[in-house]
């Protein structure tokens, strides 16, 4: 029996120790051992952004963050973005229900990304759009993508 995805929402004081503990955990899992990439996780981003992940059962499926204007980015931003089972559409979920938190909590009329360069066909599919050249962010290729508001309805 295949079990309900369920979102999970929340700002940074309201995430349980277990909670913070195991997402900081799949972010380790990918970001760290999965790609290889030494950098630093923990950025002090945490704590002003909202928090969004899908669950199955216990599992954590997917996750990101978005950050206000002027911590992460200049503009709203969404990052960490992680699906840990891939081809099952989690990606694209958690990233509409980024979009919708962007806009929901920090008004956001524009949205930025720091796009890993061989993702950007799937950032594509949900409405971001390439906006600079490619560039090195922690020895992986990426690019900036802008979701405007103007442009989409939600």
């Amino acid at each position: 029996m295949c079990q309900a995805l369920i979102l999970h929402k929340k700002s940074f004081g309201e995430l349980t120790a277990d909670e913070l503990y195991e997402l900081l955990r799949v972010r380790s899992e990918v970001f760290v051992v999965e790609q290889n990439c030494v950098y630093q996780d923990m950025d002090g981003d945490d704590q002003c952004s909202i928090h969004l992940w899908l669950t199955q059962g216990e599992r954590v499926v997917a996750l990101a963050r978005v950050c206000p204007a002027g911590t992460h980015m200049q503009e709203v931003s969404i990052g960490r973005v992680i699906t840990t089972d891939r081809g099952k559409g989690y990606g694209r979920q958690i990233m509409l229900h980024a979009i919708d938190a962007a806009i929901g909590h920090f008004d956001a009329r524009r949205i930025d990304i720091e796009a890993q360069e061989y993702a950007r066909g799937f950032y594509e599919s949900v409405g971001f759009r390439q906006s600079s050249d490619t560039f090195m962010l922690d020895g992986i290729p990426h690019i900036r993508m802008t979701f405007s508001l103007t442009n989409h309805t939600v």
